[in-house]
């Protein structure tokens, strides 16, 4: 090149340095983006069984804690603007012990007019009665007369007339005060279904309504329920098991069960009740492994008292087997059979 000294030659000597320079720095460059492949302990223990679990046949699940009532979505009957909120999440309550209040004034605006009318037909019961009894001792006045010439015709007949309209008048108050007696207990009824009430003794969980919002009776698919609650004491934890190892499970056996995150904290959950219907799987542990096409068999545990659950708090459960898987047994029978 012309830049270069004579006795200098860059495809001889520049060149060769110049690649030395860049495997050099290849090198470095390589060194340093290699992974950090050094190994410590993880911070979360995986479930693991413990005990005599930890030596026998079993069979391994994801669970939900849930109240032993299961939860309770509550809505409203009637439509309305909510006016008194009586609990708040965390509450114990009785049954019957009223929720939430929604606006009754129109009810109670027509019960006074119930009232009103109920008022006024007894007061035109007493004046019908009182006139059928004036007409009836005047007709019978009439009719005791022995002289026929004593009384027209048609004084009989007047007396007669009243006689039968002050009964008629009675029967259509009687009617009026049955059809306002009937229109108060329609708006006492009201009044009571605008006033929501714990279905059960428990635990308030969530409540998603504020004094001022307007409550309807038939939301949405996705709407959030008014209030939730169950009974807390005890909880439950639902299980699922996969459909293939749901043979293999010992009904009526206790199971180990912890906490999701906190392997070392594990307790014996008491048997319950096994659902007598295989489901589709709708609840993930967001696991990278996790199947989510299969059926699961839910079976039903009684968590003792503890402060380690909660109600929807995820667990990870070990429950005693029958025996081994019986899956090689049933391959090596069907093996016998074909020969």
């Amino acid at each position: 090149m012309a830049l270069l000294p004579q006795n200098v030659s860059f495809s001889r000597q520049i060149l060769p340095v110049l690649a030395l320079i860049g495997l050099v720095i290849a090198a470095f460059y390589i060194f340093g983006s290699l992974p950090d492949r050094s190994t410590s302990e993880p911070e979360q223990q995986p479930p693991k069984a413990t005990g005599e679990l930890a030596e026998n046949p079993r069979v391994a699940g994801t669970g939900l804690v849930e109240p032993s009532s299961e939860i309770i979505d509550i809505g409203s009957a009637l439509s309305g603007l909510v006016t008194d909120l009586r609990v708040q999440p965390g509450d114990r309550v009785e049954k019957g012990q009223p929720l939430f209040l929604v606006d009754s004034r129109a009810a109670r605006a027509r019960l006074s007019e119930a009232n009103a009318a109920i008022a006024e037909a007894r007061a035109a019961i007493t004046e019908a009665r009182t006139a059928q009894t004036t007409a009836s001792q005047q007709l019978a006045l009439f009719q005791s007369i022995d002289d026929p010439a004593a009384v027209s015709r048609s004084e009989v007949i007047r007396a007669e007339g009243e006689a039968n309209a002050a009964k008629s008048r009675l029967s259509v108050a009687r009617a009026r005060l049955a059809a306002a007696q009937a229109s108060a207990s329609s708006a006492r009824t009201e009044i009571e279904r605008l006033t929501v009430r714990a279905p059960i003794s428990g635990e308030i969980l969530a409540v998603n309504i504020r004094p001022g919002e307007f409550v309807a009776t038939q939301g949405g698919g996705n709407a959030a329920p008014f209030i939730q609650m169950g009974e807390t004491n005890p909880l439950h934890v639902r299980v699922d098991i996969d459909e293939n190892e749901a043979v293999r499970v010992q009904m009526g056996a206790d199971a180990a069960v912890s906490p999701r995150g906190a392997a070392q904290v594990q307790v014996k959950a008491r048997f319950v009740r096994a659902e007598p219907q295989v489901v589709p799987k709708r609840q993930l542990t967001n696991s990278a492994a996790e199947r989510v096409d299969v059926r699961v068999l839910q079976v039903i545990y009684a968590l003792p008292e503890s402060d380690a659950f909660r109600v929807g708090q995820q667990v990870d459960a070990f429950i005693p087997a029958v025996g081994n898987d019986p899956a090689p047994a049933a391959q090596s029978a069907n093996s016998d059979g074909q020969e």
